[in-house]
């Protein structure tokens, strides 16, 4: 597996494709772009660069930490090192502490064998697609920075931010913690042993939850079970809390990114429903435009009409979700993996920020009904995916634009979206087909009103590229 390069930073196997020499060459970039960037927003300034990084549960993690904490030391950066947290709270830490850049030491939801260093701006915000172009360009430079035997940069440990982070969700206007104590909720927390393992917990006590079980959730970051919090990887969770009278699991992945809940009777509530449930709920406070991705559930637009505000789709990944929210001053906005992005606190996927809002919401509708999540789920529009793949050998970027061009030609009665692949939404349903980055496949995304259509609605569009591919 070769290593991994995109606008969230590098990625890929310890000792494989994440070597020593690349994290040291990748850091020393890091650190020259930071300090360029630095000289030309405060040319007056002759303050050492300042750079946070935390990082996750992973065994490999902290021995990573020392050594990119070293090296930035040695290109006469200060380092502030949050320790074992997740990646939300190192993006608040970074912007909270007005550093000049930080890094996450983590593979979000990839094995246990993977790492990565995800690189943040001075704002706590993933790099954009140019300032990955530019680190590219100064990877490949002889003269990177590195500082004089008198010139080196400190190390101090901060371990006060997981604190801070709770706190600043605790005073968002929107959160009533005596309404939460008030429903004597009982929840099961799976942390999977990642970064979550005690901040989730903490948060869910700190919101006045009654009683707070764990599961997975000692930190050791040997991962119990394949980390992504998915329903094929949750059966076990699933199992456990419909014995355990339980009324939510909250489940996170090993970075705290990522949110998934489970309903008292051991069913999930739905990846794309963490967005809307929020959605809807913070909506009711802070009325604007909201954001998903184009391979999100249509439940959010139906959401967005209900309270008249308009709902825009950026292409897949967070920095193109964050992008298109800070264009249109959304309100709220995220991705249908589980990724709640909450503007008032910070540009990021914020599981815990999620967490909140939704027992909120819960709490607010429980107190009128008494009802459960099982039955809370029902009160929102119900749809479902169907994610399929296609494989294309020869693939290129030309064929794949005939490919496209000739799918839109055939359906002049939907509504074409051209910005991520090609997505076509009809009445009944819609289709997304985008190429991989990495792999010659069309991935293929498809939402209906029941399984069997969104089933049928994929079945049919791969045979539309089969026959066209044959063609």
């Amino acid at each position: 597996m070769s290593l991994m390069i995109s606008v969230s930073g590098i990625r890929g196997v310890v000792g494989a494709s994440l070597t020593p020499e690349t994290l040291t060459d990748f850091t020393m970039a890091f650190a020259t772009w930071v300090s360029r960037r630095k000289a030309l927003q405060n040319p007056a300034s002759d303050a050492k660069p300042k750079i946070v990084i935390g990082r996750d549960s992973r065994p490999t993690g902290g021995i990573i930490t020392q050594l990119v904490s070293s090296t930035l030391n040695l290109c006469g950066c200060d380092v502030i090192d949050v320790g074992m947290t997740t990646t939300p709270t190192v993006e608040l830490a970074t912007a909270g502490e007005e550093a000049d850049g930080g890094l996450i030491v983590t593979a979000s939801h990839n094995p246990v064998e993977w790492n990565a260093l995800k690189m943040l701006d001075e704002k706590g915000e993933f790099l954009t697609a140019s300032d990955v172009e530019e680190l590219l360009v100064i990877l490949n430079e002889k003269n990177k920075e590195s500082a004089r035997w008198d010139g080196l940069g400190s190390m101090i440990a901060n371990g006060s931010w997981d604190k801070k982070h709770i706190d600043r969700i605790l005073k968002l206007d929107c959160i009533d913690r005596d309404l939460i104590s008030s429903m004597k909720f009982r929840v099961l927390v799976d942390a999977v042993e990642g970064a979550g393992s005690f901040i989730v917990p903490e948060l869910c006590r700190q919101l006045g939850i009654a009683e707070v079980k764990t599961l997975a959730c000692l930190g050791t970051g040997i991962f119990p079970r394949n980390p992504e919090p998915v329903e094929e990887n949750l059966r076990e969770t699933m199992d456990i809390l419909s014995k355990e009278s339980c009324d939510l699991g909250i489940i996170v992945d090993p970075d705290a990114d990522r949110l998934a809940l489970i309903c008292e009777d051991g069913m999930l509530f739905g990846e794309e429903y963490t967005l809307v449930a929020c959605a809807d709920f913070y909506l009711k406070h802070h009325n604007g435009p909201v954001v998903n991705n184009l391979s999100s559930s249509r439940a959010l637009q139906d959401i967005a009409e209900k309270h008249e505000v308009e709902c825009y789709s950026a292409k897949v990944g967070e920095a193109n979700v964050t992008e298109v929210m800070k264009g249109c001053n959304a309100v709220i906005g995220g991705e249908g993996n589980g990724g709640v992005i909450l503007p008032e606190l910070h540009y990021g996927r914020d599981a815990l920020a999620g967490i909140a809002l939704f027992i909120q919401a819960f709490a607010e509708w429980k107190a009128v009904t008494d009802g459960t999540l099982s039955e809370f789920r029902k009160t929102f529009p119900n749809y479902v995916m169907s994610k399929q793949k296609v494989k294309l050998d020869g693939m290129t970027k030309e064929s794949l634009a005939a490919l496209f061009d000739a799918i839109a030609a055939r359906h002049p009665e939907a509504s074409i979206n051209r910005l991520d692949g090609i997505k076509l939404d009809f009445p009944e349903g819609w289709v997304h087909l985008r190429p991989s980055n990495t792999e010659p496949i069309v991935r293929i995304y498809t939402e209906a009103a029941t399984k069997a259509e969104a089933d049928a609605l994929a079945a049919r569009f791969i045979d539309e590229i089969n026959q066209s591919t044959i063609a």
